[in-house]
């Protein structure tokens, strides 16, 4: 069976929740057996593979412009799978959604990953938004099979589009943790281990990095920094304006980093937090769990479903509350905790995902 993938940026190494879920996800597919393609977005490539742990990579050009890019490329992306050959386009996220019409017109059946409401993001206008939710309506009447990452998710697509059938719950996964330390990574950084708050996404402004910096500078712990890693797809006001709120307030900015440099980071933080607004199933939480780190998020429902300890929540934009938690974490001496995370294992979640392609 022929698989082609599209709604992402593309894989390995490129920053986003969905591109790091579909670089998990599809070398385990393709280990099954399936012939799977990934098209990626050439502006956010940097190397010249055409495969990748069994997975094959084709890269479309794209307008680099925020409000176009996905559109196009994913009616590109779906022209090509025909040409391809493809049984099954895997559709990943709402606003890619809008071509699932058109990938049934052309004799495919169609998988509909649904990531999250992204209308309910904020760095996108009141057009942008009205054409998300078409995409979400589009993918869950047209797609063959949806999944959805999290109940969350699902009890929306029933309440709002009453899609009940064809419908799976499938979890957002992590890897098992790499536990290392790197120490001259942390010199070049400036801090020591055991010694940083951990705060890791995308700069956009539902994440809410700015209340992190904001709480984490009311309390100025002794000895103990704030360490962001991230950046921004696009240069705007906002992420300049974070990245100017972080110097002046001495956050250290690692930029977008994968591998040791990251799990170093994770392996020896003395907690992470997730200030979001808005939230499908975050993997950069699923991630810091899975290093057994004490964690501090907000109470979104996306995040409240992960159930964790009251203690771990907070209300969501209370900087007052954020630093109140960060204070009883910095002031106490570094803690580990054992989470259940069996349920996002992404080997479990290759099996079922592969079920849903046999099913089509």
């Amino acid at each position: 069976m022929k698989i082609v993938v599209t709604g992402t940026r593309g894989i390995p190494a490129i920053m986003g929740g969905v591109e790091t879920h579909c670089e998990q996800l599809f070398p385990l597919i393709a280990a099954q057996g399936f012939d799977v393609t990934v098209i990626r977005r050439s502006s956010y490539v940097a190397d010249s593979l055409t495969e990748w742990h069994g997975v094959r990579l084709v890269d479309i050009a794209t307008p680099r412009k925020k409000a176009l890019e996905a559109i196009v490329h994913t009616v590109r992306a779906v022209i090509a799978a025909r040409r391809m050959g493809a049984d099954v386009v895997h559709i990943h996220a709402i606003g890619p959604a809008l071509v699932t019409p058109l990938a049934r017109l052309l004799g495919m059946k169609v998988v509909f990953t649904h990531h999250g409401p992204d209308y309910d993001r904020d760095k996108w206008g009141a057009a942008a938004k009205a054409m998300l939710r078409l995409g979400e309506a589009l993918g869950c009447r047209f797609a063959n099979h949806v999944i959805v990452i999290s109940d969350v998710i699902r009890n929306l697509i029933v309440s709002k589009h009453g899609r009940t059938r064809g419908v799976s719950l499938v979890y957002n996964g992590v890897p098992q943790p790499e536990i290392c330390s790197f120490p001259e990574y942390f010199a070049q950084l400036g801090i020591t281990e055991g010694n940083y708050v951990l705060g890791m996404s995308r700069f956009v402004p539902e994440k809410n990095l700015h209340h992190l910096i904001e709480a984490f500078a009311r309390l100025k712990p002794q000895g103990v920094k704030l360490v962001i890693a991230g950046d921004s797809d696009f240069a705007d006001d906002y992420s300049t304006g974070l990245k100017r709120l972080a110097r002046e307030n001495g956050v250290v900015l690692t930029g977008f980093i994968r591998g040791r440099h990251l799990h170093s980071l994770l392996t020896h933080a003395r907690c992470f937090v997730l200030p979001s607004s808005h939230e499908g199933l975050p993997i950069a939480l699923l991630e810091a769990m899975s290093y057994r780190l004490p964690v501090v998020v907000s109470d979104i429902p996306a995040n409240l479903e992960v159930g964790l300890e009251p203690q771990c929540y907070f209300p969501v934009g209370d900087v007052a509350a954020l630093a109140s938690r960060l204070s009883a974490l910095t002031a106490a001496p570094c803690t580990r905790i054992d989470y259940p995370m069996d349920k996002y294992r992404w080997p479990h979640i290759a099996e079922q995902v592969a079920h849903i392609y046999r099913s089509l």
